[in-house]
């Protein structure tokens, strides 16, 4: 595999401090002490124009001058001496620059020019560049420390991504008394050129990081940002903590970045998209990670506490309340066993409270009773010196029966002093302890959303979810046609017209434009009728006055025609009207009032918001988001987060409401999203639905132009299932097969495959002996990103049951402009031309996603090999790199 780009930032053999200075409170000056007392095992470099010698090291005048190759730079000097710095760098063949000055565009123009300057000479040298104004880069195992951070960093397996470096230092200070050591450190700044997603592709697959943490302050890239933390939390945990959840703190974000920020409520749901964990502070973040860093993974919220003081376990309790996390019911048999293992008094509920005179014993009986109790998914123990406590006997009782199970067990030892030698205990033993309830259960909390969120991480709807097809071409049209006239404001007939064209029921509507078209249509619909101002300029339409329901005969309309009018010449003197809106009522018992909606975040594109629904909806606030594309699952998990779904089961004398039709009403939405990047706001309030089904009472949509693109879904922060690449195919002798994308729930089906290939192919294949493919490898191979990888595979039914037989992949290379391919076919289905379909179908992917050209390394005993690509019009040369090898390469024209 070659080297990932970024290699030479992170593990550089030679590294030059531009601006290292004799003065130690001078960054120059830092720096360079760090690099010297670090421990870094490649050369290093002191640049210096004015001093020949800089503590103890000799000095050059310019990059230029060190009489060998330099890999990485760090600037220290003066925001406008960068861009010659960088034209230096460049000359002298360094590729990799990390530049700690400030006073570029967060000053102002002027800075802003000299940041366009050196990121333009940076782009013609090839240079990569991280910051400026930052505080660096550390990587504690190599001993590379080029930061101005004052204090040792001891190495580990936590990799530290941080926008801010203010905050990175406060981290690295709070980590030494913490026990806690970093694989990599790295600070941002202003990101004006490698991004937060290219430091995570790295760190995604570097061996050394375990755990990644990161600070957010704002995004720039939202597609590589979410692309890349879906897969760097595929294979490892990923925690986030991002400011600016208020609007004050948004406001100051944005000032100090210049990146935008986006609802705080999107950038959640993001994260959940991408698998990743959300905290709210740094001891959360610690907290978190280091109980991930456990062997103990679970899936449940079920939390039992056991304590030998009542006030800590209720402290417990209230917490897990807060936080959502369920309290576990005691069963009746774990009900029995504890009572013959504790003493009557015990507190017979969750808190089991042992009482204080707990022995070592009796945390090991209550703890093994819990853990045995299937709804039970966590225990928490908690621990208070009293007299006749022994903290550490107690705390070796929990260490000797911890790895009999495979739930979480955390552990809370409260004081100091005399707890002092528990704690060790537990930290050798991976344990995770906390030093008072709340925390231990906000680690539960950030554990369980782990949990939740990679079950969401694995979700790849496709864009259209029904086999009903929408008429996509008419909903364009009519956009087409309001854009044609200017409008961005879709009438609410239009909008009607929009949803019905996605197979949204709705409720039918006519417009009159005089009192007497007002009754001759009244009594065409049938009573009782509602009445609605048709503008383009209201959006809240009862606000306005507009709005009046249940008329029940002709008078009643003549009468209502006039007071809408009345009104809202009145209150909104400065709207467009065009007559009045006439509907029937929509007469629902039991229907329930729900609000569905698209809106636009500047980062993250389309997301599609639920709540209650109807006049309130302001007040009420109960509103839930979700990126698309949607899928059934990830509908139900929308809706079940907002407080009006526990109003949509039976209660009172009300039926449930139909949870089909209103799952399907979402998809519907999410089609909508992925189909129509001019859609920019849609409200349909009411949405009013019961035990029959679901719909739209009301709707107002909102468009604007859309930036032309070769993808169809670039609008979009999540990639959809590419459904259009599914593809029905059959050999000559009449065998059915499907060529299409692989999903996350194919990974089975995948390791059957690679299981039932021969020896030869699989050596073929993966340039090794291996039997099967490890957990890590199924998950990376099922588990893709479409926005940067494909793996089409081809199927055929067996036995009424769908069977791999073969596979082809691309994955995208840094350039953005070449990819390189793998492709194996079961060897009972060769010489079927099996394995040119699927490198058609590949290349045609390629080229649609705009690729130039596709690359691959093939091994010279392969022979079939090589005669497919040949003929598929890939040239073929011998490896610079291994001569075992040949490296074949196809430049991705159109045929």
């Amino acid at each position: 595999m070659a080297e990932h780009y970024l290699n030479t930032l992170f593990s550089p053999k030679s590294v030059a401090v531009i601006g290292a200075s004799s003065r130690i409170e001078a960054v120059g000056g830092i720096v360079f002490k760090n690099m010297l007392e670090s421990g870094f095992t490649g050369a290093l470099y002191a640049v210096n124009p004015s001093h020949a010698e800089v503590q103890g090291q000799r000095a050059y005048a310019s990059i230029e001058d060190i009489p060998a190759p330099v890999e990485l730079a760090v600037i220290c000097t003066k925001a406008a001496t960068v861009p010659d710095i960088i034209d230096a760098c460049g000359h002298h063949g360094t590729r990799a620059v990390v530049v700690l000055s400030a006073g570029f565009s967060e000053v102002g123009s002027a800075g802003a020019a000299i940041e366009r300057d050196m990121l333009a000479r940076a782009k013609a040298h090839g240079i990569r560049i991280i910051g400026p104004n930052c505080l660096g880069v550390m990587r504690p195992a190599s001993g590379l420390n080029a930061t101005f951070f004052k204090g040792n960093v001891k190495p580990g397996n936590l990799a530290l991504v941080s926008q801010s470096g203010a905050l990175c230092t406060a981290i690295l200070d709070y980590a030494p008394p913490n026990d806690i050591g970093f694989s990599s450190v790295v600070s941002m700044g202003a990101s004006t050129d490698i991004d937060f997603g290219e430091v995570l592709d790295y760190l995604a697959n570097d061996p050394q990081t375990q755990s990644i943490l990161i600070y957010v302050e704002g995004i720039r890239k939202a597609r590589s940002f979410v692309s890349a933390l879906r897969a760097a939390a595929r294979s490892k945990p990923v925690f986030a903590i991002k400011v600016g959840r208020h609007a004050a703190g948004s406001k100051a974000v944005q000032s100090h970045t210049g990146a935008l920020v986006g609802s705080d409520d999107v950038f959640d749901a993001a994260l959940q998209r991408a698998g990743v964990v959300r905290v709210s502070s740094i001891g959360q973040l610690f907290a978190a990670a280091k109980s991930l860093a456990s062997e103990r993974r679970f899936g449940g919220d079920r939390l039992a506490v056991i304590t030998n003081g009542g006030g800590p376990g209720v402290m417990a309790v209230d917490r897990a309340v807060d936080l959502n996390v369920r309290v576990a019911n005691l069963s009746a048999a774990t009900l029995e066993k504890l009572n013959q293992a504790l003493p009557s008094t015990w507190s017979h509920n969750n808190p089991i409270d042992i009482i204080g005179d707990a022995p070592a014993e009796r945390y090991r009986d209550a703890v093994t009773i819990c853990m045995e109790d299937n709804d039970i998914d966590g225990v928490l123990v908690i621990l208070t010196p009293q007299a006749m406590t022994k903290p550490t006997e107690a705390a070796q009782a929990l260490i000797d029966i911890a790895g009999k199970f495979k739930k979480p067990l955390l552990t809370c030892w409260m004081g100091a002093v005399q707890v002092s030698d528990a704690r060790i205990a537990f930290a050798q033993a991976r344990i995770p302890t906390f030093r008072t309830p709340e925390a231990a259960v906000e680690a539960f909390s950030c554990i369980t959303a782990f949990s939740r969120n990679q079950r969401l991480l694995t979700q790849v709807p496709g864009p259209l979810a029904h086999r009903e097809a929408p008429d996509v071409n008419g909903a364009r049209m009519l956009i087409e046609t309001a854009l044609a006239e200017e409008r961005k404001v879709l009438s609410e007939m239009e909008s009607k017209a929009l949803l019905a064209a996605f197979r949204i029921p709705v409720a039918s509507t006519v417009v009159a434009r005089s009192p007497s078209e007002a009754l001759m249509l009244a009594q065409q619909l049938g009573y009782p009728v509602a009445m609605k101002i048709n503008s383009p300029d209201i959006t809240h339409k009862s606000d306005a006055g507009g709005v009046r329901l249940n008329l029940v005969d002709a008078a009643a309309v003549r009468a209502a025609y006039h007071e809408i009018l009345q009104t809202v010449q009145k209150n909104r003197p400065e709207a467009r009207l065009d007559g009045i809106a006439i509907q029937p009522m929509v007469v629902k018992p039991n229907g329930r009032e729900l609000m569905l909606g698209v809106t636009t975040d500047p980062v993250f594109g389309p997301v599609i918001t639920f709540g209650a629904g109807g006049i309130a909806v302001e007040i009420m606030k109960d509103r839930a988001v979700a990126l698309p594309p949607l899928n059934s699952f990830l509908a139900r998990e929308l809706i079940s987060e907002t407080r009006v779904s526990k109003l949509l089961g039976a209660f009172r004398h009300m039926p449930a409401v139909n949870m089909d039709a209103l799952e399907s009403l979402l998809l519907r939405v999410s089609e909508m999203t992925c189909e129509l990047p001019w859609l920019k706001e849609m409200d349909i309030n009411p949405l009013i639905v019961d035990e029959h089904g679901a719909l739209a009472a009301d709707a107002r949509v909102m468009i604007d132009y859309a930036p032309s693109s070769n993808d169809s879904y670039a609008h979009m922060a999540i990639h959809p299932y590419p459904a259009h690449l599914v593809e029905p195919w059959q050999l000559a002798d009449g065998t059915n097969i499907t060529i299409r994308p692989i999903r996350p729930e194919d990974a089975q089906m995948e390791q059957d495959f690679v299981r039932g290939l021969s020896d030869q192919a699989k050596y073929f294949r993966f340039m090794n002996a291996m039997h099967e493919l490890s957990d890590t490898m199924l998950e990376r191979f099922t588990q893709i990103d479409y926005d940067r990888e494909m793996a089409l595979i081809a199927t055929v039914e067996e036995n009424s049951a769908e069977t791999q037989i073969g596979v082809s992949r691309y994955t995208i290379n840094p350039d953005g402009e070449s990819c390189e391919f793998a492709v194996v076919v079961s060897d009972r289905w060769q010489h079927k031309a099996v394995g040119r379909k699927l490198m058609e179908c590949l290349m045609e992917a390629a080229r649609d996603k705009g690729l130039k050209t596709m690359e691959g390394d093939v091994l010279m005993r392969n022979q079939a090999m090589l005669k497919l690509t040949t003929t598929l019009g890939f040239t073929a040369t011998p490896s610079t790199e291994d001569p075992a090898l040949q490296k074949v390469v196809k430049v991705l024209n159109r045929p």
